[in-house]
């Protein structure tokens, strides 16, 4: 057995309410209509901080609102990229995961994005 390094997984969670319309869709859901949006951010990284942390949960936590926020009490087929691009949420998972990727340190690796559109339907979005 290889000398393996640590990896620190941390999440945090958070919801916002907005309307969509999925495009296409026969069914209530090609109608528009709204959810209140459960998003859960997981990030690894192999070291902690001085305080013996991966990063702070409040930090982390306001990183995964500032993107979100833009959607919040929003119609989401009216924001880019989901003005053309049907705003599923596996497309929505997806969205979220590139945008906090693009905001993390290079030692903060986001690895998943949980989208849920109610307690019982979800999606998990991840690039490995």
């Amino acid at each position: 057995m290889g000398k393996e390094k640590p990896v620190y997984k941390t999440f945090v969670e958070t919801s916002f309410s907005a309307a969509h319309q999925l495009k296409g869709y026969k069914g209530a859901c090609g109608e528009l209509h709204g959810h209140t949006w459960t998003v859960l951010a997981e990030v690894e990284t192999g070291k902690l901080d001085k305080l013996g942390m991966t990063i702070d949960f409040k930090d982390l936590k306001r990183k995964l609102d500032s993107v979100v926020r833009e959607f919040d009490h929003r119609c989401i087929n009216q924001r880019k990229p989901f003005i053309k691009e049907n705003p599923t949420a596996e497309n929505l998972a997806r969205y979220i995961y590139l945008k906090m990727g693009q905001i993390l340190s290079d030692d903060i690796k986001i690895i998943e994005v949980t989208v849920l559109e109610s307690p019982n339907y979800g999606v998990k979005y991840s690039e490995r």
